[in-house]
């Protein structure tokens, strides 16, 4: 009798940590960050900026430059493909690094981490489509940022990397993007709107 009182309240708890759980991602998914995104020319990105990466960028093709702005700050992005690999490299607005991305697809995130993340997705969202799937290398505390782009270029699978996803999905109004980040087990980090890139300035 007391064993199954026992696992009685277990299961009773692990229902409560799970709503818990959900209702601490919808909160967040309500809590939106608009951000759009312009084309710049080079010399309008930040000189430290492209010092810091131009080693990279030597054998690199398809360099486009990019200043993004959202609600809070404004940053700046450098994208290219480097071996046969689409970057993302984004600077804060001073030119000091935050991130590295690379554009990946669902089958070069290990199983239990998209298993996880598929689970969320489902329950938040219910219908979706994931548009775009990046592999991120985020600035660590600690860790010179040297490190954090030499470790992104050679693509490791680290501990402290993110995924960050572009998904569609339905919302009170109807299909909504959404930019979500995860991390590299699956679970939850926080989300923001998206809207659609701003292409008024292309100068190239």
């Amino acid at each position: 009798m007391i064993t199954k009182l026992v696992v009685s309240g277990m299961k009773r708890y692990r229902h409560f940590t799970t709503l818990i759980f959900l209702l601490y991602i919808l909160a967040s998914f309500g809590q939106h960050k608009y951000e759009r995104e312009h084309r710049i020319k080079k010399n309008q990105f930040p000189e430290k900026a492209h010092v810091f990466i131009e080693e990279y960028l030597k054998n690199a093709r398809k360099i486009r430059y990019y200043r993004e702005t959202d609600s809070s700050n404004i940053s700046y992005e450098a994208k290219f493909k480097l071996d046969r690999l689409h970057y993302s490299v984004e600077f804060s607005q001073s030119g000091d690094l935050e991130d590295v991305e690379i554009l990946i697809k669902e089958a070069d995130i290990p199983n239990e981490s998209f298993s996880s993340i598929e689970q969320i997705l489902d329950s938040t969202l219910g219908k979706y489509r994931i548009r775009r799937i990046q592999q991120q290398y985020p600035v660590e505390e600690g860790v010179p940022v040297e490190q954090t782009l030499r470790e992104a270029f050679q693509n490791l699978l680290l501990p402290s990397i993110r995924y960050e996803m572009m998904v569609s999905g339905r919302k009170e109004d109807g299909f909504e993007d959404f930019e979500i980040l995860f991390d590299a087990d699956g679970r939850f980090i926080e989300m923001r709107k998206s809207l659609p890139a701003n292409y008024d300035h292309i100068l190239y």
